[in-house]
């Protein structure tokens, strides 16, 4: 089945109930099946069909979250970029991926611009605002193809067509175009249904407060698939009284967040002033949850909290620990440490370096297999050799299951390291430092940090004085923000190995201890 089929079924079940709600603006499920058909068929008339890529550079809103089904119906492939990143980054996307068209926010025509130049298969440009010479408006498209849509026909797909580049970070070089494919992400909607919405309906209300374009954007389908609205808060960032504000309103039992923002709305002021009852799922994921933090949501909001663990590549089915393995007070149900037992028709295995798995309790790499895995990266045979072997996708993640199945992170095998559920690899960070003419070796690592999770530490050498804002200041066009080290060390000389190569693992201990230079 075409994906794109979930919202013609519930606009044609629920025709009239909300299925996008922003301020004041309210889209029914029909509206909204009659816009994306509308825009799918001026598309599909200039010539844009099953296997393009449309690339997608927005902030949340309606032609976002707009823009997925039409690629879906389309049998396009949808191409979300992260809005945080830098034109340069945006232009490796577009090109890596092959985007032949790109749909871009009000105020974002740099990154078109950078596109353009690195993407020659670029050929078609819409813009949510006003065009510029040679772009289409969006909203010309919708009257465009409104006499089309009464008879749009989803295009004919495969289970393993791909439906979405989900772009991840790894621990070297760009991020990789995950593909995931319109059968694989079928099962991903039914999983997510079992094991963590699975009293979802058409009175569920789901406030989104994560970017549509990755974690959130996938609850986003499962939420369609029951006819369950979106709110989204009308500001760009995250304001806890407006979040706690629209929660009251309208009475939402759902939402999607990283264990920060959770962190934050649950320590905010305003979370005492209205009425949360109606939660029911508060689903976090993307980096460990402090137990503090994790014991201050519980007794502020109830047994609401919903933990899954994954990544990208096998689009958060590993592992789940549900509201009844939450407890602030270590009852016998608690899994402290824990973040769940292997989801809904996948398999989880701690396997050693020759894949063999390894004993209960023994610690080892995290692999797992099942119908929610990627069908690999997109032209990257070596990335997909490393991590498909001994018939397992490898996470990179080491840890251990219990007695029970239980599963419990203990480290990550790579560098990668995640601040504010947002994953940050060491060596993009470290190439755009060591651009700076003063800086003549650089290492970067995760460091932990009470707001974020984890932040970046930049070890530095250095031929001049250099200050913390002049790296920051030539970190600005070269990288999104959120990659920035949040603390800059100067040493003398970098503690290097025999082969004369820098050991991050002696750097950390040495940050740990205090150690201002290595001997």
């Amino acid at each position: 089945m075409n994906l794109g089929e979930l919202l013609g079924q519930v606009a044609r079940r629920l025709p009239d109930l909300p299925g996008f709600i922003r301020g004041e603006q309210q889209v029914s499920w029909r509206q909204l099946l009659h816009r994306v058909d509308s825009v799918a068929a001026a598309l599909r008339a200039r010539g844009l069909g099953k296997g393009d890529r449309l690339l997608v550079h927005s902030r949340n809103n309606l032609p976002l979250f707009e823009s997925a089904w039409v690629a879906f119906r389309l049998g396009m492939v949808w191409v979300p970029t992260n809005v945080r990143i830098t034109p340069p980054e945006a232009a490796y996307l577009g090109s890596s991926s092959g985007a032949v068209a790109m749909l871009y926010d009000e105020g974002f025509e740099h990154y078109v611009d950078a596109v353009r130049q690195a993407s020659p298969a670029l050929r078609t440009v819409i813009a949510m605002a006003a065009p510029r010479a040679g772009e289409l408006a969006y909203d010309a498209l919708l009257d465009e193809g409104a006499p089309l849509q009464p008879g749009f026909r989803p295009a004919e797909v495969n289970y393993n067509d791909p439906l979405w580049f989900f772009y991840t970070s790894g621990t070297t070089g760009h991020p990789k175009a995950g593909v995931l494919t319109h059968g694989q992400m079928a099962f991903v909607v039914n999983n997510h249904l079992a094991d963590l919405m699975p009293c979802l309906s058409q009175q569920s209300r789901s406030l989104v407060l994560a970017p549509l374009s990755h974690g959130a954007g996938i609850h986003a389908l499962v939420n369609v698939a029951r006819g369950a609205a979106c709110v989204l808060p009308v500001g760009d960032r995250l304001d806890c009284d407006e979040a706690w504000r629209l929660v009251q309103q309208h009475r939402i039992d759902n939402l999607f967040t990283v264990p920060t923002i959770v962190k934050m709305l649950t320590e905010d002021p305003a979370v005492s002033r209205y009425d949360h009852s109606s939660l029911r799922y508060v689903i976090y994921a993307g980096a460990p949850m402090y137990r503090a933090d994790q014991c201050h949501a519980l007794r502020t909001l109830g047994k609401v909290l919903v933990q899954y663990y994954g990544l990208g590549e096998v689009t958060g089915n590993i592992t789940v620990l549900p509201a009844d393995c939450h407890d602030a007070d270590d009852g016998p149900q608690a899994k402290v440490g824990s973040c769940g037992y292997p989801r809904t028709g996948m398999q989880v295995a701690i396997l050693d370096e020759q894949g063999r798995e390894l004993p209960t309790g023994t610690d080892g790499e995290i692999c797992v297999r099942g119908p929610a895995v990627f069908a690999g990266y997109y032209d990257n045979p070596q990335a997909n050799a490393e991590c498909f072997r001994h018939g397992w996708f490898h996470t990179g993640d080491l840890g251990h299951v219990d007695e029970h199945g239980y599963l419990f992170i203990t480290g990550r095998a790579s560098d990668m390291y995640i601040s504010g559920g947002s994953n940050v690899y060491p060596r993009e960070v470290e190439e755009a430092l060591l651009t700076h003419p003063a800086v003549t070796e650089v290492a970067v690592l995760g460091m932990p940090d009470d707001k974020w999770g984890e932040c970046g530490c930049a070890v530095i050498v250095t031929t001049a004085q250099v200050s913390d804002d002049q790296l920051l200041a030539h970190l600005e066009p070269r990288l999104a923000r959120y990659k920035w080290p949040k603390q800059f060390v100067r040493w003398h000389e970098m503690p290097k190995s025999g082969y004369g190569k820098i050991v991050k693992k002696h750097i950390r201990t040495l940050l740990e201890t205090g150690t201002e230079q290595p001997a």
